[in-house]
């Protein structure tokens, strides 16, 4: 988030505008934790972890007055967002508030950054490729800790609310033998057939296993649920540890792949709000399309700007993630490797496809 801020701050400045960061979220926002912020003001910031402006997870709703007021005093006349799906559902609560706000009618863009991954309009968010990577090597760590101790099985929950991005993909990079996740509902037959290849694998040259589960998969079968499961099942075969990983995936600095993706999305979005504002300079111009209002993100590696009232139609509100996730087609990848009996169709890998709406070349 620090490298898009200081990306932002910039391109603004070269580009001719005034930049002002806002402190401490939405309520920072109604409060007026507001600042100009300058161009060696956000020197250093590129591999800073964490957010420097500080965020809160409170969304608009309560204070639209007050933010309204505070945009008035301060002449903004546009704003970028960063964050995660709270960022997502505040620009659409201002979309729905134009009417009532004029202030509002000014060109918005969503950055998505979350380490959840879980906004609508995006393949991947600001902090994702971070907590991955902290997730991955923890596992690397545990099952080098395994190899040493014969017939083992760790069972490792991961965050992400109830996307399971993390807990998919870290099991995919870290070679797990199963990872359970709310996008595909299991039940106790499951984890017996899961239990049961675990089993025949200690039989094997590699007596050991690894389970990843999404903090948020099911309600009933919590982590401790399945390591209790494991550890009855597997008497006698295995013995059974847990770990979760908790906040260790939200720190730390930021990633590369972070750094120059938060910089590159960063950039475009800014050039994209001088651009609307260079268009409406001297005429009045007030922002209404839906058009105005747009989340950026990356899609089959190109830049697109998708509306947010567009996006709403894509979104699970009530599990807070997009209806469809790309990552989903390598969950039989997952299995194949892990020795299950899975189809996998080839063009789910990634062959390429044409990509709808206003996008750009992200070279990434």
């Amino acid at each position: 988030m620090n490298a898009a801020v200081r990306a932002a701050v910039r391109v603004g400045i070269s580009e001719g505008h005034k930049v002002f960061a806002i402190y401490d979220g939405f309520e920072g926002f109604a409060r007026g934790q507001i600042k100009e912020i300058g161009w060696s003001d956000v020197g250093g910031w590129t591999g800073q972890g964490g957010s420097i402006l500080g965020t809160k997870r409170t969304l608009p709703g309560k204070h639209l007055e007050q933010i309204a007021a505070q945009m008035r005093a301060h002449s903004l006349n546009a704003l970028l967002i960063i964050g995660g799906f709270e960022a997502f559902e505040s620009s659409a609560t201002f979309a729905e508030a134009r009417g009532d706000h004029q202030e509002f009618c000014v060109p918005i863009c969503v950055l998505p950054a979350t380490i959840s991954n879980n906004v609508p309009g995006t393949d991947l968010s600001l902090g994702s490729d971070t907590s991955l990577n902290a997730i991955v090597e923890t596992c690397d760590r545990i099952k080098q800790s395994a190899s040493g101790t014969k017939r083992r099985v760790f069972i490792i929950e991961t965050m992400g609310g109830f996307c399971g991005y993390l807990a998919n993909m870290g099991a995919l990079a870290a070679g797990a033998d199963a990872a359970y996740i709310f996008e595909e509902p299991f039940d106790i037959r499951d984890l017996q057939s899961n239990v049961e290849h675990l089993t025949r694998k200690m039989k094997t040259s590699i007596q050991r296993g690894l389970v990843l589960r999404n903090e948020s998969c099911s309600e009933n079968y919590t982590t401790d649920f399945i390591y209790q499961l494991y550890s009855e099942e597997g008497k006698g075969v295995f013995d059974c540890r847990k770990n979760v990983l908790g906040h260790m995936q939200q720190g730390g600095a930021p990633s590369p792949f972070d750094r120059n993706f938060g910089t590159k999305i960063s950039a475009r979005a800014m050039q994209w709000i001088s651009t609307k504002l260079k268009e409406a300079r001297g005429t009045g111009k007030r922002f209404v399309t839906d058009e105005s209002i747009c989340v950026l993100g990356i899609s089959k590696r190109n830049l697109v700007f998708r509306p947010v009232v567009e996006l709403k139609k894509e979104t699970d509100f009530e599990h807070r993630i997009p209806r469809e996730q790309w990552w989903l087609k390598l969950r039989p990848l997952m299995k194949i490797l892990a020795k299950y009996k899975a189809s996998l169709e080839v063009s789910d890998l990634g062959q390429p496809e044409p990509v709808s709406g206003h996008s750009e070349p992200a070279a990434i």
